[in-house]
């Protein structure tokens, strides 16, 4: 069941918790460092342009999630926790070699091993007949014993029975789909933002409604057969998305474009 304490702490008052949002970004973010004193309430009632009495709330919230401490005499302080200032990145161009590597360097934590029929969705993506059966795994990712990701996969269960429970729990997903004969062709990657539900709020540790990155990705193989289908889910202050851009073209028509773009085109 969700833990409550990720409901308890959230402040009260759709203020409080935009303002709650905004600095636990700016703490995640480095901005407001380990040990850095936040402006007093009255200023971050004005800068903000809310009440103290929001901004008290707001604080409240961040200090029972241990983001910071209150001081008398010294106001609230940024506290330093387990696992600051590690932040994972992957790059859009070369990401799934990246998160290849990225399973193999980082602890993954199995929550769910199952076989199902796969929701209408999953079973389009993956060109299954209706109600298909897939082989569903839920798993959390962590760094230093800090969770960053989580992430739902379904393989199609002819594809599964390569592969166990126990290596799943210690093996990429792409390796072991790759050691039962799959030769991987492309995949099509979706990014977005989306807010963490109770259980993903749980399992990440996070408050629920926190900010979340969304990845959806469907990995195909050589014959452009779905093999398989991830919901990833990331914390933003341990894990980052970015591209390298090149200026191209020329006149009206010049333009960015992805950096991988511009050089295989030069190929």
């Amino acid at each position: 069941m969700p833990d409550d304490r990720h409901r308890s702490s959230l402040p009260e008052g759709s203020k409080a918790h935009r303002i709650f949002l905004l600095l636990q970004e700016d703490i995640a973010r480095g901005t407001l460092a380990p040990g850095a004193a936040l402006p007093g309430e009255l200023r971050l009632a004005e800068d903000y342009g809310v009440s103290r009495v929001t901004i008290r709330r707001a604080l409240e919230a961040l200090e029972a999630q241990g983001v910071v401490e209150r001081r008398a005499g010294s106001g609230t302080v940024v506290r330093a926790r387990p696992g600051d200032g590690v932040r994972l990145a992957g790059d859009l161009a070369t990401l799934m070699p990246q998160l290849v590597e990225m399973g193999q360097t980082t602890e993954a934590r199995l929550i769910d091993f199952s076989y199902t029929r796969a929701a209408a969705p999953v079973a389009r993506a993956l060109g299954l007949e209706a109600e298909g059966r897939v082989q569903r795994a839920v798993r959390v990712r962590l760094i230093e014993g800090t969770p960053f990701s989580h992430l739902t996969t379904h393989v199609p269960a002819d594809i599964a029975a390569n592969y166990s429970e126990a290596d799943l729990a210690t093996t990429p997903l792409l390796r072991l789909m790759e050691r039962g004969g799959v030769r991987i062709g492309r995949a099509e990657q979706e990014v977005s933002a989306t807010l963490a539900a109770p259980q993903v709020a749980e399992a990440l540790e996070v408050e629920v409604g926190a900010p979340l990155i969304s990845l959806t990705r469907l990995v195909r193989d050589e014959a452009g057969r779905g093999v398989e289908h991830l919901s990833a889910l990331y914390r933003p202050d341990r894990f980052r998305l970015r591209m390298e851009l090149d200026r191209v073209g020329a006149g009206e028509a010049r333009h960015w474009a992805p950096a991988a773009m511009t050089q295989g085109a030069a190929e």
